[in-house]
């Protein structure tokens, strides 16, 4: 069977593998960071491939691993070891990279395929600011492990927020030029309580485009997995330049993605508030059949625009 919406077919689903993070960046969580849900309220390692093998079994075929920071998830490369025999078309993680030098030939071993690095500055003073202490040199250390254990695409993340790091356009485009690196720069979306900057921090797709025009020319291209983002290549550059219009583009018509969250809520959009409870249910002894049903109807209840502003969770928990 195939999962739909509004005549959506639904095959990427997005699982949160936990709330904790070894960053405490600005935009997600206080200093002191959030309450962390208690342990047995978390989906176990081998509650998750359950899971994973029932979305599956809706056609559900790409899944991406996210967090908090999925990379100090000790149920990390059990899970993903796990869903070998699942014959995935795409397995995929995001991170903050900052234990990526360590990890990432573990993560290819284990069967991860392509990698997303959030990276919103080049300089340490800010990396350091917004992530409340992160080290700018692990994160890009990373990037390079990622691309020497043959994760591919390796993608970097980058919010453009206004007065922040707008004015590292270019430099950040230049990661591209001598390694085929995927930059994605994203439109920034006022998300959670916690956020700190309000709608006068936007900085349009346009506004970046023009900022980096004296690199060269942008000529349409694609890389696999791209999702949302409308890509290209600049003449002499390695990898390329994609752009996600997180807020001036209405890309709802083809959102094909869900989000499970590490305390097992299911999420049909990332800034909807209404959620189907499948932790209750697995551990009350829910079949795989009621367990798709449930699933089923929360992706047909799946709306067909989203309503921006209305998400209360963190980031941290739902994994963007």
């Amino acid at each position: 069977m195939q999962l739909q919406s509004y005549g959506r077919k639904i095959t990427y689903l997005r699982i949160s593998i936990t709330d904790k993070c070894n960053l405490r960046c600005r935009y997600c969580m206080p200093e002191e960071g959030v309450p962390h849900t208690a342990h047995d309220k978390l989906l176990r390692a081998e509650e998750l491939r359950r899971l994973t093998g029932i979305f599956c079994s809706g056609g559900i075929n790409k899944i991406r691993i996210t967090g908090g920071e999925p990379l100090v998830s000790r149920i990390l490369l059990p899970f993903v070891e796990s869903l070998a025999n699942l014959h995935l078309e795409d397995l995929s993680i995001t991170t903050n990279g900052q234990l990526l030098p360590q990890m990432a030939q573990e993560l290819k071993k284990a069967g991860i395929k392509r990698v997303n690095i959030s990276l919103d500055s080049l300089r340490q003073d800010r990396f350091s600011w917004i992530t409340r202490g992160g080290d700018l040199q692990k994160t890009l250390d990373g990037i390079d492990a990622a691309l020497a254990a043959g994760l591919n695409p390796v993608k970097i993340n980058t919010v453009m927020v206004r007065d922040y790091n707008d004015d590292e356009a270019m430099d950040i485009a230049l990661l591209a030029k001598d390694k085929p690196l995927h930059i994605r720069f994203i439109e920034f979306m006022p998300l959670g309580e916690h956020t700190i900057w309000g709608p006068e921090s936007y900085i349009s797709r346009q506004e970046t485009m023009d900022k980096i025009a004296p690199l060269g020319p942008l000529i349409p291209h694609r890389v696999y997995g791209n999702g949302p983002a409308e890509v290209f290549t600049i003449p002499g550059f390695m990898g390329t330049i994609g752009f996600i219009d997180a807020m001036s583009g209405h890309f709802c018509s083809s959102c094909n993605r869900l989000r499970l969250t590490c305390d097992g809520r299911l999420y049909s959009c990332l800034h909807g508030t209404q959620y189907t409870d499948l932790l209750g249910p697995l551990r009350e002894g829910a079949s795989d059949e009621a367990l798709l049903n449930l699933i089923i109807t929360a992706t047909e209840e799946k709306p067909k625009s989203h309503n921006l502003g209305s998400q209360t969770r963190e980031m941290n928990t739902i994994g963007g």
